[in-house]
């Protein structure tokens, strides 16, 4: 195992998370059996406000697993997530938070639940409410249901930065995305089989949060662009509804004039709707073709390979689910 923390503000909470995951680095058995370990932990500099980079190198001295990676400047969790994977060499890779909220005790159950479903990528999920806030969650929540609807990704309900990656996936991923791409969407871009296994969050430690009002809007429409084109046909949906509707207006004012005589309408008045609804339904709909063309674009721009070329999953870490002690 691998472990990626991406460190912004962890000055007072990574002393105590390395000292969890210290415990990790012997071989240990996972909840069902299987043998497991630590063999690195992977600490992020994104140049935070506070004393991280002290407490980092200070870990680095008290623990021989704790490894560095110290970024030119402030890129944001993301980045500082795919900086962390491009330097791992362990067969798998575990992303947590700074935080405190993730216990390092479940990582055994992420990686059963991987070997169990023979699933590249494991994401964490709560079995009670994020520490956020109850605001904090219901957006977040209404955000996710949003995309899930609109872009017809339900995956995206399942994003959570705890979350266990197959290596090679991992180190492609942060080889070929891009600095615009949302990481979990590259990380569907070429991930087989995606699963989750239910853990208990814990509260944050005594920090105040990185993510402004600002952050988080922007964290939402990095996701939003990333997610495909789909939201963009809407727009031609939209186009081709509003064509309708003016071609429909046009036959009911013909057959109007044609069979009842109908005088009643203000003169000039269902001509101009039909040139209105008809012209801006042809204009959305060009618009949504147009859109379309620059999502291909935008896809090419985030790095979004056509294949990934892998090993075969029997001979690697999937291929191992046998339990300590049994044959079977």
């Amino acid at each position: 195992m691998s472990v990626v923390v991406p460190v912004y503000q962890g000055e007072l909470t990574l002393p105590k998370l390395v000292a969890e995951l210290a415990e990790w680095t012997h071989e240990h058995s996972t909840p069902v059996g299987r043998p497991m370990i630590v063999e690195e932990v992977l600490l992020v500099f994104d140049h935070g406000p506070d004393r991280s980079a002290e407490v980092i190198r200070s870990l680095a001295e008290e623990y021989s697993f704790v490894r560095p990676v110290w970024l030119s400047r402030n890129f944001g969790q993301h980045p500082a997530t795919l900086a962390g994977m491009a330097s791992t060499g362990g067969e798998w890779i575990v992303t947590m938070d700074e935080d405190g909220q993730h216990d390092p005790a479940t990582i055994g159950a992420l990686l059963d639940t991987a070997l169990d479903e023979q699933a590249a990528v494991v994401y964490a999920e709560p079995a009670n409410p994020a520490p956020h806030g109850l605001a904090r969650n219901a957006a977040s929540k209404s955000a996710k249901w949003l995309l899930a609807g609109l872009m017809s990704v339900p995956e995206i309900r399942r994003y959570q930065s705890y979350r266990l990656i197959l290596g090679e996936i991992g180190r492609s991923v942060a080889a070929y995305a891009g600095s615009e791409a949302y990481l979990d969407v590259a990380i569907g871009w070429i991930a087989g089989r995606v699963a989750t296994t239910p853990v208990l969050l814990r509260e944050e430690g005594d920090r105040r949060s990185g993510y402004r009002l600002r952050t988080l809007l922007s964290h939402w429409w990095r996701l939003t662009l990333s997610s495909g084109t789909k939201g963009l046909r809407l727009v031609s949906m939209i186009g081709v509804l509003f064509a309708g509707c003016g071609l429909l207006l046009a036959a009911y004012v013909l057959l109007s004039y044609a069979f009842f005589q109908s005088t009643a309408d203000v003169r000039g008045w269902a001509s101009t709707m039909i040139v209105l609804l008809f012209g801006f339904g042809a204009t959305l709909f060009s618009l949504g073709v147009i859109a379309e063309y620059i999502g291909v674009n935008v896809k090419t721009a985030m790095g979004k390979p056509p294949y990934l070329i892998v090993t075969d999953a029997a001979d690697g870490p999937l291929g191992r689910t046998q339990v300590r002690g049994s044959r079977s």
